[in-house]
């Protein structure tokens, strides 16, 4: 929500445990918030020495991106110029978001030295509420909602199984494919005929031969023709015993 416009309470509860500029008399401090061209004065606390209390209470304008007041602390001299007590900043995240905030918040020199607290109060009324929409007057106004997108599960594709070759039609007519290198002629890779083997001399050279055979002898052989192998000594048969 944006806080441009919107009004910040901001009372200025007093100071603890300040510096003390004065030697023998006390100080009579006053505190001085500043809030972009905002610039707001409490009034003297006379005698305040290093706890004033003030109870003053103003209202700010807020300005969208500057969420920090400065404050500072002075003594104020009826003689010479004021001096300076101390300043620091107020951030303002915790009121603007929760819408109260009462802390205390330190004050250094101009050497950077701990120059004591100043505590305020500070309310703010619009906190946490956040800007609503604009409610359209006709709801067709708005765009249908889409359906959920849900794709469709993928399955794999169903096997099928290869195609029987027809060994008819193997190899194919276009084979070899066209603008393989052609074989030349075989007839021109084909061996020299070797001479035929000479004619071999028929065995037996003629038939019949013309070598004559003796007929076998008859066994036993005749009386009288020698015979083999030769008889027993005596005669043959032999005659019985």
């Amino acid at each position: 929500m944006s806080i441009q416009g919107q009004l910040l309470e901001v009372t200025v509860v007093g100071c603890n445990k300040l510096k003390d500029t004065e030697w023998i008399s006390r100080q009579d401090p006053y505190v001085i918030l500043e809030y972009a061209t905002t610039k707001f004065r409490t009034r003297t606390c006379t005698d305040g020495g290093r706890n004033p209390s003030f109870q003053e209470k103003t209202a700010l304008s807020l300005i969208e991106g500057l969420r920090e007041i400065s404050v500072s602390v002075w003594n104020s001299n009826t003689v010479s110029h004021d001096d300076f007590i101390g300043s620091g900043r107020v951030q303002l995240s915790k009121v603007l978001a929760q819408g109260y905030d009462d802390s205390c918040w330190s004050i250094q020199s101009r050497s950077g030295r701990y120059s004591g607290e100043v505590k305020l109060i500070m309310h703010y009324a619009n906190a946490g509420k956040a800007e609503k929409p604009a409610k359209s007057a006709t709801p067709s106004s708005y765009a249908p909602t889409a359906p959920p997108y849900n794709p469709a599960p993928q399955y794999a594709s169903p096997y099928m199984p290869p195609k029987a070759v027809d060994s008819f039609s193997y190899p194919p007519a276009a084979y070899p494919p066209a603008g393989y290198p052609q074989v030349p002629d075989p007839a021109l890779y084909q061996p020299a005929i070797y001479p035929p083997p000479l004619l071999q001399q028929q065995y037996p050279p003629t038939y019949p031969p013309t070598q004559t055979y003796l007929p076998p002898q008859p066994y036993p052989p005749p009386p009288g023709q020698p015979c083999y192998p030769p008889a027993y000594p005596g005669v043959y048969p032999p005659p019985p015993y």
